[in-house]
């Protein structure tokens, strides 16, 4: 009896070699006692807000340990500052409490995700010596501190009225299928529907139940396997690889990043689907982009869009002049490169993609007359796709060294007699990677056609696609647990 308890007691504990993830083995049972009893409380709306509340942030501590505090403090101090920004009657004043919020949301921010990094660069300059700081970096802190953003400056420019129950906004704070890697979620988008009576149609339990499959399908088939099996062992020590082998794990990394993030998303789109709540797309097939700007149009939207509304637009956007606006379009892919970690990798990548963007809207004002031909289009999203995996390359690689090394292997010695050999060595991974790529050009028109005809299916036919599901990965499936690539984010 003692042994049950204590294996009870560890499952049930914070484990930090095994955090509480969509894609972990704990969360099945999670999930299943989470629906029974929030089904059991739906039409009471303040149990079902508390309860699930409660389960979100259990969630949360499953998910990092003791980092769940931080969540709270910050929801305690946005909470009480958007609300005062909201009575004061002087510009002013609502503009120093907007400086508090930036301040205390990023400074939490700055000093567990950047401290480091500014460490690095001051011994670097070999002025002073500063030992590292032991910090590591909370799941999920840089989604929920953008969240936090977002409703305070709304509340500020007027957009929306403050919550008058902290519950409310600790729920959509904490709302668990997107509190550890997004979407970031708007508080507009999401609060007014906190109150509403819980209803789920067929629709919305079979598009949960599809974005969920899919999601699953995409992160721990595709992703973990081509991650696992081929783009870490190339990416790890690139010097030892062909250029053949170093293009070829580009391409792969392309794949598995967007199968990763996008199955995740998935996940939480469809869970939420299931709860009741309706959270916007985060992918729409960004690699069918024939430009760098519908790219960001499509890719990491929740982001992107948080990045244009409450930075660029800021900086003054497009309403300074030609010039002023492409400044402010690197400026903000530069920070945006930096939101994903303190690396230097980071801070290229985001630069390139301010460029690359501040050209392409130099190269449409130019050619704004011209109508792009399918052929146009085509090269287009040939151009697109090779721009991105070029700067993915930054993204991926350790250093900015390993970042060189790949491109040079692949300018220098590429070795296209290699490809046999790699066939014969990788030709799962490969066909892994075509499946993906395809399943990635499948129109959303034949999506659609299919979440109508699992509408139609009753209980049996779920459990029975699920369990195909099942099967296939544990044909597959890595011998550990594959971290999502977003976590450290």
């Amino acid at each position: 009896m003692i042994e049950l308890f204590d294996r009870l007691k560890d499952q049930l504990l914070y484990d930090p070699k095994n955090p509480l993830l969509f894609n972990s083995g704990f969360f099945v049972y999670f999930l299943f006692f989470f629906i029974l009893i929030y089904y059991s409380v739906r039409k009471n709306r303040r149990m079902r807000i508390g309860f699930f509340t409660l389960f979100s942030l259990y969630f949360f501590y499953k998910a990092c340990g003791w980092y769940v505090s931080l969540i709270l403090i910050s929801a305690v101090i946005d909470f009480i500052i958007s609300n005062l920004i909201y009575r004061q009657q002087q510009r002013t004043s609502k503009t120093v409490l907007l400086i508090l919020s930036l301040v205390l949301n990023l400074g939490l921010l700055f000093y567990f995700k950047y401290t480091n990094f500014f460490i690095s660069i001051i011994n670097d300059l070999r002025f002073v010596t500063i030992s590292p700081l032991n910090l590591l970096l909370p799941i999920g802190i840089s989604f929920y501190t953008f969240e936090n953003l977002s409703y305070t400056i709304d509340v500020y420019r007027g957009h929306f009225k403050p919550v008058k129950s902290f519950l409310d906004y600790l729920f959509f704070l904490s709302f668990f299928p997107k509190l550890v890697m997004g979407p970031i979620v708007r508080a507009s988008d999401f609060i007014p529907q906190i109150r509403k009576e819980y209803t789920v149609s067929q629709h919305d339990f079979s598009l949960g139940f599809f974005l969920i499959v899919t999601g699953l399908f995409k992160k721990l088939v595709i992703s973990d396997y081509i991650n696992v099996n081929f783009v870490s062992y190339i990416f790890d020590d690139p010097l030892k690889h062909t250029g053949l082998e170093c293009l070829l794990a580009t391409y792969g990394y392309a794949l598995l990043i967007y199968c990763d993030f996008s199955g995740y998303s998935d996940v939480a789109i469809g869970l939420a689907r299931w709860m009741g709540f309706t959270v916007n797309i985060n992918f729409n097939s960004p690699y069918q982009s024939s430009s760098i700007t519908e790219f960001w149009r499509k890719w990491h939207i929740s982001l992107s869009s948080w990045l244009r509304d409450y930075l660029y637009i800021s900086l003054g956007g497009n309403r300074k002049g030609k010039v002023r606006q492409y400044i402010n379009l690197a400026v903000t892919m530069l920070l945006g490169g930096l939101w994903h970690g303190a690396s230097w990798n980071f801070v290229i990548w985001g630069g390139m993609h301010g460029i690359a963007l501040a050209i392409d809207k130099a190269r449409m004002s130019i050619f704004k007359s011209i109508k792009k031909t399918r052929l146009g289009k085509i090269v287009g999203i040939i151009f697109t796709f090779h721009l991105v995996c070029f700067c993915w390359i930054f993204f991926r690689a350790s250093s900015v060294n390993d970042s060189l090394v790949i491109i040079r292997q692949i300018g220098t010695n590429f070795d296209w007699g290699a490809y046999l050999i790699l066939l014969s060595g990788y030709k799962t991974v490969f066909l892994m990677m075509l499946l993906g790529f395809a399943l990635h050009f499948v129109p959303q028109s034949i999506c659609d056609t299919v979440v109508v005809k699992i509408e139609k299916l009753n209980i049996v036919g779920f459990i029975i696609i699920f369990l195909i599901f099942l099967f296939i990965f544990y044909q597959i499936k890595c011998s550990e647990q594959v971290m999502p690539i977003y976590l450290q984010f």
